[in-house]
């Protein structure tokens, strides 16, 4: 089992978005950005240093949904989602394809990671209920 935490990161009614690259799992797949957790770390501390490791921006995790768990062969992954303040820094890709800020109605039509769609549907309803 291997416990994988990730950041929806919003700002201005938009929510940032990768693509994963050619060399990465689930090549050109779409998902909310993240990472494993290390030893001894909370997984608000894992959130904050992959996001500034891949993205090189600065993120603020403040509420946790409901962790995903999806079985790929040969392992199960627990994807921990949270959603993120943007805190600045400048976006540059150091290991996906490509990014994008995208509006809550614009989620369903990318190309997602499996264990990421059951967290984009309670996203969509997260945002339909703030509303």
């Amino acid at each position: 089992m291997i416990e994988v935490v990730c950041a929806i990161v919003e700002q201005h009614g938009r929510v940032l978005l990768t693509q994963r690259s050619e060399q990465m799992r689930e090549p050109m797949l779409w998902e909310f950005p993240g990472g494993k957790l290390e030893s001894g770390e909370t997984e608000q501390q894992a959130l904050v240093r992959e996001i500034k490791e891949e993205l090189g921006i600065d993120v603020e995790p403040y509420h946790r949904l409901e962790p995903v768990q999806h079985p790929y062969p040969g392992h199960t992954v627990v994807l921990i989602p949270y959603l993120c303040q943007y805190n600045g820094g400048v976006i540059n890709l150091l290991e996906h394809r490509a990014y994008r800020w995208a509006t809550p109605g614009e989620l369903p039509g990318f190309n997602w990671c499996p264990a990421d769609v059951p967290i984009v549907e309670t996203y969509l309803k997260l945002v339909k209920n703030r509303g």
